[in-house]
């Protein structure tokens, strides 16, 4: 049997009708940019979320550049953030001209680590970005308070986290702003490129929509200078099909998460991700760990040639990536991150997993880690 990562062809065959019908809604209507489809998104996502307004922007690298710059985050600053993410989330604070300062992250849910805030900030602080990591979000009382404390902003990075809660509240709901990435992989992915930023402030609001269209409030009026940043109404129309069995995907892909976490138990050498007690995970990346990781990269090419796709995210924490070398960090400088990177295993995670898909991924993992972690010779598994 072989176990695709991600299957998007079985997640979109039984929309595929009602996909058709809305993109030729939005060719007759010509709306091809932001437009009426978009707008419908901007509602329906904003009252998914928990948040008054969301405004859909390019993709989830535009949710968080835009954030940042309708928050006046330039020169000079300093943004707080998690080592163990996406680039994208260092590249939109660099892009601001602000300086990026990495926080490590906690033990067990690989989200920054509140505990660790208060000694990396400085004057030039402005703001804070936790990452809701692999769909579960950060610890976020205790970072909204330290933020409180300090007069700093706190921006979430949703991208991974649609329909993620803490303590009841949806990610998106509890800093100024959310920013979401609807890549085609995601919990919610669009047909291509999407993005959007959630937020309570209607200020804000108005500030992102004239952003993300070359910093226009009216046509040919450029008050700002912005970006090209809109939504494509074939997007927005997409999304707007897809949201709609969100809430369902997202509770298969706990109960998918839940059948790993028994089937698992109790394997020596694996450990298994934690849902913290203060939320709702949705799973965005099941991802177990093996804690020597020569036998993580071994597991990972012997599943590979059981056909079980698996994958790393991410094998290098971004305070080690070449492109921020110039930051001065170095390995051991944020070694929770570095421990994290160096042992992930991400399995198999979609809605449309079956138990049969599960079984055999349990199985062969099994046999995997017993082979290669324990030293046992390797027996083929039919």
């Amino acid at each position: 049997m072989t176990i695709p990562f991600l299957d998007l062809k079985a997640h979109h065959a039984p929309l595929r009708e009602e996909f058709l019908g809305a993109i030729g809604e939005v060719i007759d209507s010509g709306a091809f940019a932001s437009g009426p489809f978009v707008a419908q998104f901007e509602r329906d996502f904003a009252a998914f979320s928990g948040a008054p307004y969301a405004v859909g922007v390019g993709n989830g690298t535009d949710a968080l550049w835009l954030s940042l710059l309708a928050l006046g985050v330039g020169p000079g600053d300093e943004v707080i953030t998690s080592p163990s993410t996406f680039l994208a989330t260092a590249e939109a604070i660099s892009f601001c001209g602000a300086t990026p300062v990495f926080v490590d992250v906690d033990e067990r849910t690989c989200t920054l680590d509140p505990a660790r805030i208060e000694p990396a900030i400085t004057r030039q602080t402005r703001a804070i970005i936790p990452v809701h990591l692999y769909g579960q979000m950060a610890d976020m009382d205790p970072i909204l308070e330290i933020a409180r404390r300090h007069g700093l902003m706190v921006i979430e990075d949703a991208c991974q986290a649609h329909g993620a809660a803490y303590k009841g509240r949806r990610a998106g709901s509890l800093g100024i702003t959310g920013c979401f990435s609807f890549y085609p992989g995601k919990n919610l992915g669009a047909f291509g490129e999407a993005g959007a930023v959630t937020t309570a402030s209607d200020d804000l609001r108005k500030k992102i929509m004239a952003l993300r269209d070359h910093g226009q409030a009216r046509k040919y009026h450029h008050d700002m200078i912005g970006w090209n940043g809109r939504m494509d109404g074939i997007q927005g129309a997409v999304l707007g099909i897809k949201l709609k069995r969100l809430e369902r995907n997202n509770e298969l892909r706990r109960a998918h998460a839940a059948a790993y976490g028994q089937a698992l138990e109790g394997i020596e050498g694996l450990i298994a991700p934690v849902e913290a007690a203060y939320g709702q995970h949705v799973y965005h990346i099941y991802a177990v760990r093996l804690p020597d990781p020569q036998a993580r990269d071994q597991v990972l090419e012997e599943m590979a040639a059981r056909g079980v796709q698996c994958g790393i995210h991410y094998p290098i924490p971004v305070h080690l990536q070449e492109a921020y070398r110039f930051l001065g960090y170095g390995p051991g400088s944020f070694p929770v991150a570095e421990r994290w990177a160096s042992q992930c295993l991400s399995l198999p995670m979609f809605p449309e997993l079956t138990a049969d898909q599960i079984a055999a991924v349990v199985r062969e993992l099994k046999a995997c880690v017993q082979a290669v972690v324990h030293r046992a010779p390797t027996v083929a598994v039919a």
